[in-house]
């Protein structure tokens, strides 16, 4: 049995106390009270709840190697970069390396290949794959439906992928910007939960009020926290942070922890920020993935503060995989 000893931060019971953590098999089997003040921080690792795992230029293994340092334990990602251009081909190369990492790195089934009839892709996947996509456990929600003329407008075919995660139980990820009033409307009545594209607090505001979660994006191409981090203490419950895209030269220096850093600095509750930055997407999406409770995979990550959130280590299912600044895991 292995013992891990720090401040432990509970987001689900909104505590923090000094505590040891035991972990056996993986997963944590008890928390005790202790009496020796602690100077470091247990929490729940960090999930992006939203992003393209090509824009960083690495493979699924190589990312997991940065964003771990950062304290990044599972990731949602839509692969339809690579399968605009390689098709079912090219997901099954991401799905298959990000293997390779102790990660927990889930897969969206990319929903707009091409994004639209108007444009060319080298690849097209129809309904009948994105049903067969969605068939695999590490493949968790339908990718965000950038085509919502083809929701609001009936386009079958969009509307058959759209059913087919409803019927596999999966969320479908939206992709929205400025889409608002009756068309808002069919568009989340379609079954579209999520939307990453909010720009403006009213809009997203809107989108809340009509039953989505709004993901707060802070990422290398679009910059979003400004108008929208007073979500994380109006609507906690109705917001996830994500990056969308992050650069290689933006990830190897931060990842959903300067999010997250940035928000309590912004004076956002502790609990809240932290809800975003992990438990809600982990609901959301069904993610196997822990939140320091008994019983949980013990997955989690040791911090130095609460103010600059530099990761110290980090653990997935019990085993230590970054120390130190060292990276503990090796990929071929």
């Amino acid at each position: 049995m292995k013992t891990i000893k720090g401040k432990f931060i509970d987001i689900v019971q909104k505590r923090v106390y000094d505590a040891a953590v035991q972990i056996e098999h993986g997963k944590i089997v008890n928390i005790k009270n202790i009496k020796e003040p602690q100077g470091h921080y247990i929490m729940p690792g960090f999930i992006d709840s939203h992003v393209h795992i090509e824009s960083s230029m690495l493979n699924p293994s190589e990312f997991s190697r940065l964003a771990i340092q950062h304290g990044t334990i599972a990731t949602v990602s839509d692969p339809h970069e690579i399968a605009n251009v390689c098709g079912i081909e090219g997901v099954d190369y991401m799905i298959k390396d990000a293997e390779k990492s102790p990660l927990k790195l889930h897969f969206n089934a990319p929903s707009c290949v091409p994004a639209t009839d108007f444009e060319t892709s080298g690849h097209v996947l129809n309904s009948k794959a994105i049903d067969k996509l969605l068939a695999r456990d590490k493949v968790v929600a339908l990718g965000e439906m950038m085509n919502f003329p083809g929701v609001i407008y009936n386009d079958p075919e969009v509307h058959a992928k759209i059913k087919a995660s409803i019927d596999h139980n999966k969320p479908v990820d939206g992709h929205a910007p400025e889409v608002t009033g009756k068309d808002a409307d069919t568009y989340i009545k379609a079954g579209i939960s999520t939307d990453h594209e909010c720009a403006s607090l009213n809009e997203a505001l809107e989108k809340i009020n009509k039953g989505m979660i709004i993901q707060i994006r802070e990422g290398s191409a679009a910059k979003n926290f400004d108008a929208l981090h007073s979500l994380l203490s109006s609507h906690p419950d109705k917001c996830m942070l994500c990056t969308d895209d992050s650069h290689p030269d933006d990830l190897k220096h931060g990842h959903i922890n300067k999010i997250v850093a940035r928000a309590l600095k912004a004076g956002h509750n502790l609990f809240d920020v932290l809800r975003a930055a992990s438990l809600n997407a982990a609901t959301h999406y069904k993610l196997n993935v822990g939140m320091l409770q008994p019983g949980d995979p013990a997955d989690f990550i040791v911090v130095n503060s609460l103010e600059d959130f530099n990761v110290t280590s980090a653990y997935i299912d019990g085993e230590l995989v970054f120390d130190n600044g060292r990276v503990l895991f090796q990929v071929d």
